[in-house]
């Protein structure tokens, strides 16, 4: 589970990379303020790499709180 995680975690992030760089290509076209599903296209890449960043970031320490607690 932990490495289907960090893979998608990090194909997403190149999604929200791309969406973020569509974002600004389309504002500096110059034709005025882009479709609304251009600029909130980086949100939902973003909300999921919210979540999972935060389950990778807590990996470290439940690991550590369940090794502790085997242990007494």
């Amino acid at each position: 589970m932990n490495k289907l995680v960090r893979e998608s975690h990090r194909w997403v992030s190149i999604a929200f990379t791309v969406t973020v760089i569509a974002n600004f290509v389309a504002l500096a076209s110059g034709q005025g303020q882009p479709p609304a599903w251009v600029t909130y296209s980086p949100l939902l890449p973003l909300a999921f790499l919210l979540f999972t960043g935060l389950y990778l970031f807590v990996l470290p320490y439940a690991a550590r709180w369940r090794s502790g607690r085997r242990a007494g």
